[in-house]
């Protein structure tokens, strides 16, 4: 009888363990296990052997490259999860345009990839909310193989997705993320796929209006970005704020009639103090949006040449978004990666997140 028990037993375990849902939280070890993952997708063969790997998942996918150099990975631990692993910057010229092209897009849109190739997307219902464009092209590009794949996979059994990326990859996770659970809200992904996100060394990806959405979105302990105190990378996309980027009841809205209300000469000179705090910001986004978004769509369409350039948002008020992981290194972290203005990427590598989350996080 308990010989017929056991084989019985084992087979409730493991459909228990395949169906496994996905805690909330911060996980180190998961962390871990997703940085190993993503790293062998972003990182040469040479530095990828510098890296442990993963001990839980496979391999099951690799997407064509597309965009703006753009690749991701589908990983799965046979128990029900699967991984999205979405690379990161790579050395090829039109990678680095996916990251400079770094003027803003409303969060909800269509993005013209061609003439007859439309990109339909919501990533936050505030109307204010504007995100990167050139990680939002990317999204767009790999979105075209990830969504029929998670289709696979759920028809599979698989209902629990990880997203993860690294550095660039880590920036489009955010707006992928963001793109999946609207998705889902709207009843275009089925409503019982559980997303869990682990941004690594990401950049900043939008404005606070989306970063007031995408944390309502994964409040509870959904997403995190990790990131090395030491690192600049989390610190772009340089950011210019105006007196536009306020919500829409702010103290600014009554500045210019309450200084007209004033007497001469004191009207003059309120006046003149606000012109100099204002009309400098407000110049320095002009700027940035004509050379992060105008000027280098033009580089972006020798790659794309059927891509028809957005309406920007006139904003560039970046912000950093989402539950934050800091690590920070001490004494020995510093002799194994010392600051040096030659290496400027010594405290971005995944070998230096892998090891200050291995030895430095508690």
């Amino acid at each position: 009888m308990i010989k017929n028990l056991i084989p019985f037993l084992f087979f409730i375990f493991a459909l228990s363990s395949f169906g496994q849902n996905l805690k909330s939280g911060f996980d180190k070890d998961e962390y871990v296990e997703l940085l190993k993952l993503t790293s062998r997708n972003s990182l040469p063969p040479d530095s990828a052997k510098k890296i442990p790997f993963p001990n839980n998942f496979k391999l099951e996918y690799r997407s064509p490259v597309v965009g703006l150099d753009n690749v991701w990975e589908l990983w799965s631990n046979g128990k029900g999860t699967a991984v999205i692993s979405v690379r990161g910057s790579t050395k090829n010229t039109e990678s680095w345009l996916a990251n400079f092209y770094a003027a803003m897009v409303p969060a909800k849109g269509i993005l013209k990839l061609s003439k007859d190739d439309l990109f339909d997307y919501e990533l936050a219902q505030n109307p204010k909310a504007a995100v990167h464009v050139g990680w939002l092209l990317s999204t767009a590009y790999l979105s075209k193989t990830i969504l029929p794949k998670i289709d696979s996979c759920y028809r599979r059994g698989i209902k629990n997705f990880l997203v993860t990326g690294h550095s660039q990859g880590g920036g489009i996770s955010y707006l992928l993320t963001a793109y999946l659970y609207n998705l889902q809200r709207k009843s275009l992904l089925p409503a019982d796929i559980r997303l869990k996100t682990y941004c690594s060394a990401a950049p900043k990806p939008g404005n606070l209006f989306f970063a007031y959405d995408y944390e309502k979105l994964t409040q509870n302990g959904w997403a995190y970005n990790v990131v090395n105190a030491n690192d600049w990378v989390p610190e772009m996309v340089l950011s210019v704020q105006t007196v536009e980027d306020f919500n829409t009841v702010n103290p600014f809205i009554f500045f210019k009639s309450t200084i007209k209300k004033q007497k001469f000469p004191k009207n003059l000179v309120l006046r003149y103090f606000y012109n100099k705090m204002d009309k400098p910001s407000r110049k320095a986004q002009r700027y940035y949006q004509k050379y992060l978004g105008n000027k280098l769509s033009d580089y972006v369409r020798k790659y794309l040449p059927e891509f028809d350039p957005p309406v920007y948002f006139k904003t560039s008020n970046y912000v950093r978004t989402g539950n934050t992981i800091v690590l920070d290194g001490e004494e020995e972290y510093f002799k194994q990666y010392p600051n040096s203005k030659e290496k400027i990427m010594i405290h971005h590598q995944p070998e230096a997140y892998l090891y200050l989350a291995e030895h430095a996080y508690n």
